[in-house]
């Protein structure tokens, strides 16, 4: 779509196409405001083209691996060699589909803005001026005036000082898709949800795996039973949890690698992950000359609209160190762009954000947490149900997960849930709802289950919350 430019509708200025910039935009767009975006790699950011779509899509992939290796279970059988399961993993092929997809998703965001008449500018930008983005561009350089400018310029993988990244041996999270081979020994550092997920999907895909903790337990900081069950099946399926074990260096050895630990031992692979979190895009783009101010690890401050110190300025997603997720870098885009033009805005909620971590299985979770209950920090009743007596769960040979709903005391609104088990990334957004419309766990419980259906299992949660009056 061509539009010719209104210069009597507010203009926004976007700095980078991710969850948070295209979101933005989309709404601007779609309230009448004439909108610019400027992006280097392609719409969609790092969320779409070298993180969440690919790694999703290849544990899509290790997930339908870990089911075919559990065929026998439900009566299928397949292709056996001297009583050994016939299965192998085309890396390369899986590799290439992911990034297709990838590439497909951001072009499908790049003609969804267009339509809506958003003008996408192809290069780097950076800030000349509180209001004014300076774009480089294969064609030069491009000064854009707006009235209001948001920021959403992401973070990139944290790199150690004693494991630098070589792309082929030593990779980040953004490189590792350049292999054409299963990695015959994989080392994963780090044991939060990246690593965690990383572990997951090439202990499927039938890679060995050992996973380096510096903490007690995989999953710091998630729900305790899921990290403990989760360490349980990686115990079965083979995975090799080093708990309280900081690498201090990862090494080259000529064909393979050696992650030095803490105490001088050398674990030795084929293959080191580093997932030790990311550093946010904010160096020497212009922002503390605009009156910008950053926290001490260089994310841009931001209130609860979106807000940063200058004035008509935004940011949002993971330059602001608020929450690492795709869905709340999209909420503070929309809220910014909201709060900008005038529109209904509610602060940003972060007790009401659903996450979930996609190792197989999966664990999600929303709300008030069961440490928070245990702390005294809320008053809260919890019920647990364990997935293996649910009848859906048994008939798929699920034997891994459990349903947990936390209620307010004395009340009995639902304002914490966790599911782990397959597809807790689907299950867990009716409690999502519970949470957020502050529902009683009677309505819940009242709410029609599916049977079978592993939601039954929701529903039977809520019930036995029920308070009798």
């Amino acid at each position: 779509m061509t539009m010719n430019p209104d210069f009597s509708v507010p203009h926004i200025a976007i700095l980078g196409g991710g969850p948070g910039g295209y979101e933005a935009a989309s709404v601007a767009a779609s309230l009448g405001a004439r909108v610019t975006i400027v992006e280097r790699a392609g719409l969609g950011g790092s969320a779409v083209l070298t993180d969440v779509v690919p790694s999703k899509t290849l544990i899509a992939s290790s997930d339908l691996m870990t089911r075919v290796e559990e065929a026998a279970a439900l009566g299928i059988h397949l292709g056996h060699t001297d009583g050994a399961l016939i299965k192998h993993a085309d890396l390369r092929s899986i590799n290439e589909r992911l990034l297709g997809l990838a590439r497909q998703q951001s072009q499908d965001i790049r003609a969804g803005l267009e339509q809506l008449g958003v003008r996408i500018v192809d290069g780097t930008g950076r800030l000349a001026a509180r209001h004014t983005i300076e774009a480089t561009t294969d064609s030069g350089v491009e000064t854009i005036e707006a009235d209001a400018v948001i920021l959403a310029v992401g973070a990139h993988p944290r790199e150690l000082p004693t494991a630098k990244f070589d792309g082929e041996r030593i990779l980040n999270w953004t490189q590792i898709y350049s292999l054409d081979e299963l990695p015959e020994h994989l080392i994963v550092v780090g044991s939060g949800v990246t690593g965690a997920e990383f572990a997951s999907a090439y202990n499927g895909l039938g890679a060995k795996v050992t996973l380096v903790s510096s903490r007690d337990r995989v999953l710091p900081g998630s729900d305790e039973d899921g990290a403990e069950l989760l360490e349980k099946v990686f115990a079965r399926r083979g995975v090799n949890v080093l708990s309280r074990s900081r690498a201090a260096a990862v090494e080259r050895t000529g064909d393979g690698v050696a992650v030095v630990l803490g105490d001088g031992t050398k674990v030795t692979g084929s293959h080191c992950l580093v997932c030790v979190g990311s550093i946010p895009n904010t160096e020497g783009i212009g922002l503390e000359e605009a009156g910008i101010a950053l926290s001490e690890s260089g994310h841009i401050k931001v209130d609860g609209v979106s807000r940063t110190t200058a004035i008509n300025v935004y940011a949002a997603g993971d330059c602001t160190g608020v929450l690492a997720l795709a869905s709340v870098a999209a909420m503070q885009g929309r809220i910014a762009v909201a709060h900008f033009l005038g529109d209904r805005v509610l602060p940003l909620n972060l007790n009401h954000v659903a996450s979930n971590i996609f190792t197989s299985p999966e664990i999600a979770s929303v709300g008030v947490s069961e440490s928070d209950v245990t702390s005294g920090k809320v008053a809260g009743d919890i019920v647990t149900l364990r997935l293996k007596s649910n009848a859906r769960a048994k008939m798929r040979n699920t034997t891994d997960g459990f349903v947990k709903i936390i209620a307010r005391k004395g009340t009995g609104t639902v304002i914490g849930a966790v599911v782990m088990g397959s597809n807790a990334s689907e299950l867990i957004f009716g409690l999502a709802i519970a949470v957020e419309q502050s529902l009683h766990v009677d309505d819940v419980a009242a709410t029609y289950a599916v049977y079978p259906s592993l939601s039954g299992s929701i529903s039977e949660a809520a019930r036995r919350l029920h308070v009798h009056m």
